[in-house]
């Protein structure tokens, strides 16, 4: 089978990753659970800042945020051996900018992720996201945006939803861990 998976907050945990590091840098302390109740990707109104300033500290922080040490959700590294291992084809497909690509690709490599060359796809918009995975002809697609899950549900692909606080309004399978879609592949539940 053909599985692709998105990579910000579907395989790493980035956001709540940035809203740790947004805290350090304004020297602001905010309750996590405001993190967990944004109804958002973004997560510069948890700060009290305008979409300009939380557009421009996002920016500012990228590499940082990128290619540090960005927890991987728990269980999503070894899933996706486990998938390798079982000869399914693995695509990541993620809209971070084009600049990022390099750095993104060696970044996976780096933390154990299977990845290959062929199989990699960054630095496009939403749109151009989608037109990738309809492409690839996959069997699954994971990831945690509405903008791109909404133009996926009528296409022939099985979107899963990665559990975030900005999605529960959709009304998709979903997984709130990676353990958990193990546990699910495993007993043939898909």
């Amino acid at each position: 089978m053909r599985f692709g998976f998105d990579v910000d907050d579907t395989l790493i945990n980035l956001r709540e990753y940035a809203f740790h590091y947004y805290q350090e840098q304004l020297g602001k302390r905010v309750d996590i659970d405001i993190f967990h109740a944004l109804n958002r990707v973004e997560i510069h109104e948890a700060f009290e800042l305008s979409d300009e300033e939380g557009k421009n500290m996002w920016n500012r922080s990228l590499d940082f945020l990128y290619f540090t040490d960005c927890p991987i959700y728990p269980g999503a590294l070894e899933l996706l051996k486990q998938l390798e291992s079982g000869g399914h084809e693995i695509f990541y497909i993620t809209s971070r900018p084009p600049e990022h690509t390099e750095n993104t690709f060696n970044w996976l490599i780096e933390q154990g992720f299977p990845v290959e060359r062929e199989n990699f796809f960054c630095g496009m918009k939403d749109a151009e996201k989608v037109g990738i995975i309809k492409n690839l002809e996959l069997d699954y697609y994971f990831d945690d945006k509405p903008a791109v899950l909404d133009t996926l549900t009528n296409e022939p692909v099985r979107v899963v939803v990665k559990d975030q606080s900005y999605n529960r309004h959709l009304d998709l399978p979903r997984v709130k861990n990676w353990d958990q879609l193990g546990d699910m592949m495993n007993s043939g539940r898909k």
